[in-house]
């Protein structure tokens, strides 16, 4: 992963913990507690893609496992959360061409669900029961109703972030930018038909330089 990429995934995870923690986990709502941090991930790897959505997250997984008030195994959500983000990263369109953000949002809830159920089965795994003290139904249930409310507020602006640490604003459709894609359905703009007449117009430009340099070669 590039240094830009590290400094602002670090970030925003930090900030994120720092909120679920000593905000959103305060609030006492019903269910399960809304999961900024899994938000955080899934905005980054639908940019950056599996690979570093994977590593994204597992540290901020790992992070969260050691940071207070954790009551479980370390490692643990570690795992999920490095499942979800290559999961994440392999669901981008290939052109980061969008025509509405339904999908990224359904992916949300999918995502939600996922944690939650990969969580407590990693959990009766090591044989922590917790879920079914709470209720696996209603933690499913709330989970994804909580990431679903945050997430129009949340993921698009780390996706924007994640855009803006790339050197080309408008880079090829190789990278999968799924930003990209929001804007271009929202706007009506195609990056794609740009990119090309820039590269028209640099070779009309340069075949006319070349034009000038004969023209005072023959004087």
């Amino acid at each position: 992963m590039r240094i830009n990429r590290i400094l602002l995934s670090v970030a925003l995870v930090v900030v994120a913990l720092v909120i679920q923690v000593a905000v959103l986990a305060r609030l006492q709502l019903p269910g399960a507690t809304p999961d900024l941090v899994l938000l955080v991930v899934l905005g980054l790897a639908f940019v950056w893609g599996p690979v570093s959505g994977a590593f994204i997250g597992f540290g901020a997984g790992l992070l969260a496992d050691l940071a207070p008030p954790a009551d479980h195994a370390a490692g643990r959500y570690a795992l999920v959360l490095c499942i979800i983000g290559y999961v994440a990263g392999m669901a981008r369109p290939e052109n980061g061409q969008l025509k509405s953000a339904f999908t990224p949002m359904a992916f949300v809830v999918v995502a939600a669900l996922g944690s939650t159920l990969l969580y407590a089965g990693v959990g009766a795994l090591v044989g922590d029961t917790a879920a079914r003290h709470v209720g696996l139904g209603s933690l499913l249930f709330t989970a994804a109703v909580y990431d679903l409310l945050l997430a129009p507020f949340t993921v698009p602006l780390i996706m924007a972030l994640a855009r803006r640490t790339e050197n080309d604003p408008v880079a090829d459709s190789s990278s999968g930018d799924v930003a990209a894609g929001w804007l271009a359905s929202g706007t009506g703009l195609r990056i794609g038909s740009q990119r090309g007449g820039m590269r028209l117009r640099a070779a009309r430009s340069r075949a006319a330089r070349a034009g000038r340099i004969k023209g005072v070669k023959r004087l």
